[in-house]
């Protein structure tokens, strides 16, 4: 797997998994589309990343690392709540994230080594 793999494979489970927690959650809590937002950005990357647009891919890296940040709150509450089921959907968006994060920073070392 590269970077533009998993930021696609990220952007993918934020967009299901989050429209899932809204569609299924208690009231449609429209704080539930966060995770949705953020991958739709980082869908509208996607292409710069394949065309290894640094820019862009700076980008997507600030916007993985915001929502993967931002998810911590969620799963507190989760965990709070018992709601095992919320517990599980924000922690793949968080595995997600971890791994789209590991795999930008792999590329951006090899890019530098190659570079040099």
């Amino acid at each position: 797997m590269n970077a533009t793999k998993a930021n696609l494979l990220n952007s993918i489970v934020l967009i299901a998994v989050g429209g899932w927690g809204y569609f299924d959650g208690d009231g449609k809590s429209t704080t539930a589309l966060i995770p949705v937002i953020f991958g739709v950005v980082l869908l509208l990357c996607y292409s710069g990343i394949k065309k290894q647009n640094k820019v862009i891919a700076h980008i997507a890296v600030l916007v993985t690392f915001i929502c993967l940040l931002g998810l911590f709150m969620p799963l507190n509450g989760a965990i709070e709540r018992g709601n095992d089921t919320a517990v599980v959907r924000v922690s793949a968006m968080i595995v997600s994230s971890l791994t789209a994060l590991v795999f930008f920073i792999k590329s951006f070392i090899e890019n530098r080594k190659a570079s040099k």
